[in-house]
């Protein structure tokens, strides 16, 4: 039997290649967000305990380390309750699938198992912002930088679409049509809608292709950060600094932007101004992709920051 220590690599590659496409079904927006989670870790991992990616092994990644990541990303990037609960779920995930395949690291997965999940509001507030704050933020990119054409794009599209982190994240090229205004979105359980954009949006899309998908493939990120000569999806962690980054600056000139704003604040604030504007319940749960058929507006208290 192949010892832990030289296993590590091999079952979490089994695991993405195989286990979660597969023989668990499991759709690309799950799929691309355990990744995310795995490469947190692994980089907070190396830079914790000072070693490189390759000495990871199942030893060194042990239940006060995942414990300490869990916290460590409470803290930097104000994850909420349920993020830091589905994390979890997604490394437990790997170890149940590893202890499956090498019994002998079973006893890694019942330290796992002890980590307690944190309790989650039964009835979350939603949030969201005015008009005036998000215009504020979506003009706050400078374009003249690097990245700025590519961010602003980015958060126009989430907010018009009322998107999730995810699913912005999955999109390719094939998903958008700037001429007929539409783009697929995958959402939870891989089920699929088709939404519009603006004319104005798809002007941002046209001129975002035409700057950053020089060479423009279907199958390619529509968002991407460049790893090896090679264009890989944008990752949450590249999303929430974005988002820091403009709303600070943002801010400045509007004191109604939130001290913190994350994605879902752009999908609840879309929600909520296209509700004000007279769109029913039932079509705005269809359009946010809610599995419930039931409209999750209606229960919660809007409250603007």
């Amino acid at each position: 039997m192949t010892a832990p220590t030289d296993s590590f690599y091999r079952h979490l590659r089994e695991w993405f290649t195989v286990f979660l496409p597969r023989q668990r079904g499991a759709s690309p927006h799950t799929i691309t967000s355990c990744r995310h989670t795995w490469n947190m870790l692994l980089a907070y991992l190396a830079d914790s305990r000072q070693v490189s990616l390759s000495q990871i092994t199942f030893t060194i990644l042990d239940r006060a380390c995942v414990i300490g990541f869990l916290d460590h990303m409470r803290t930097t990037r104000g994850w909420t309750a349920t993020t830091y609960n589905q994390r979890l779920a997604c490394i437990r995930s790997f170890f149940r699938y590893a202890a499956t395949a090498e019994p002998t690291l079973a006893m890694h997965l019942a330290d796992l198992n002890g980590i307690p999940q944190l309790k989650t509001p039964a009835t979350p507030i939603v949030r969201y912002m005015t008009t005036t704050a998000i215009t504020a933020l979506l003009a706050a990119p400078d374009a003249s930088t690097k990245t700025g054409p590519r961010d602003q794009f980015f958060m126009i599209l989430m907010y018009d679409l009322a998107a999730r982190d995810a699913e912005m994240l999955a999109l390719t090229l094939g998903d958008i049509d700037a001429k007929r205004l539409t783009v697929d979105l995958i959402g939870k359980g891989a089920k699929p809608r088709r939404l519009p954009i603006t004319s104005e949006t798809a002007a941002h899309c046209r001129r975002y292709i035409a700057t950053f998908h020089a060479n423009p493939d279907p199958g390619q990120p529509l968002f991407y950060t460049i790893h090896g000569h090679r264009k890989t999806p944008m990752s949450d962690d590249n999303v929430a600094r974005l988002l820091r980054q403009h709303a600070a600056k943002a801010r400045e000139s509007c004191p109604e932007i939130p001290a913190k704003v994350h994605p879902h604040m752009l999908r609840h604030s879309r929600a909520m101004h296209l509700y004000k504007a007279g769109m029913p319940l039932a079509l705005l749960s269809e359009w946010l992709g809610h599995a419930d058929p039931r409209p999750r507006l209606s229960t919660h208290t809007p409250t603007p920051q």
